[in-house]
């Protein structure tokens, strides 16, 4: 299982249906225009093949306080921030050094994506990671950690996220 997480609004819904595209087209084509979304409201499990099925858990950002009761049966966490919300970072950077921290996610691997940079006000991956003081965080964590930019409503970057879960993925039990 591979648990996506983050804030309210990073974008997490978006992904997971760009990422059902991808695998449906075997990742080529255009994407087209973005599909609609609604805020997830309690938890949604998406199956993405590449080229072996894998199941992607979301979990709505409003429910932050009982994401821990999903972690036993993680093994690789995309953790989703949002490049264009400056305010929001220090929020997403509490939540992931939570996550880090978090025993039934020792284990997992870790792909934390900076999404939106599709957008003109856009932090870049430099500024987002001094910021957050990521050497550091990546320094101390148990887990194997990777970064991604990328852009849901574009598309870009998510050929990179599909590599990668092909490639940490571990077959479901």
């Amino acid at each position: 299982m591979c648990l996506l997480l983050g804030a309210p609004g990073v974008g997490k819904t978006l992904l997971v249906k760009r990422l059902q595209q991808l695998s449906s087209a075997d990742g080529k084509g255009d994407l087209g225009d973005a599909p609609p979304t609604r805020p997830t409201v309690g938890t949604d499990l998406t199956d993405i093949v590449v080229p072996r099925k894998i199941t992607i858990r979301e979990l709505g950002g409003c429910m932050g306080p009982i994401w821990p009761s999903y972690y036993g049966d993680c093994h690789c966490l995309l953790f989703m921030m949002d490049a264009a919300n400056p305010t929001q970072l220090s929020a997403s950077c509490v939540q992931l050094l939570g996550l880090l921290s978090a025993e039934g996610l020792a284990e997992a691997s870790v792909l934390i994506l900076f999404n939106k940079i599709d957008l003109p006000c856009y932090m870049t991956i430099e500024e987002m990671k001094s910021l957050i003081r990521l050497p550091d965080i990546i320094a101390c964590a148990k887990q194997n950690i990777t970064t991604a930019e990328i852009s849901a409503h574009k598309g870009t970057g998510l050929s990179e996220v599909m590599h990668w879960l092909q490639d940490t993925h571990r077959p479901d039990r």
